[in-house]
């Protein structure tokens, strides 16, 4: 199931500059979903593991970001395979993984690593987490 939100309404500061992202979530009314979608820039919803990776593989320049609610979709394992798989096709998209199984949130300095964040994520968390994870593009939109 494929679900597309784009919403007019952005949060104060927007971060996103209209940057496409897919969410993977429990459901296309995931409160995830809503949090992502106020930092700017049109949502995509996928509710299916293998759905979620075939859309950002058969369009590989089409997707600025994919975040993953890890812990419905079998744990941070789970997410770092899709992660893996994402790699393993060639993709470069940043990757931004929430589950409970991290132990504090992780801006990693390699670019090609997933940001993850502790779950539950607050609005501060996922924006410094969304931030990080675009930084290279937010820098390109400074300059």
């Amino acid at each position: 199931m494929h679900f597309t939100r784009d919403f007019d309404r952005v949060s104060a500061l927007p971060v996103g500059w209209r940057i496409r992202v897919l969410v993977l979530a429990e459901t296309e009314a995931d409160p995830l979903v809503d949090r992502v979608a106020t930092l700017g820039g049109p949502v995509e919803v996928e509710v299916e593991l293998y759905a979620a990776l075939s859309a950002m593989i058969d369009d590989p320049s089409g997707y600025g970001l994919f975040v993953m609610d890890c812990d419905r979709f079998g744990g941070l394992e789970a997410g770092e395979r899709a992660r893996r798989a994402l790699v393993a096709a060639g993709l470069q998209i940043p990757v931004l993984l929430i589950s409970r199984d991290v132990p504090r949130h992780d801006f990693p300095e390699e670019r090609a690593l997933p940001v993850m964040l502790r779950a539950p994520v607050s609005a501060v968390g996922l924006r410094v987490g969304f931030e990080h994870a675009l930084r290279d593009r937010l820098v390109w939109r400074a300059a």
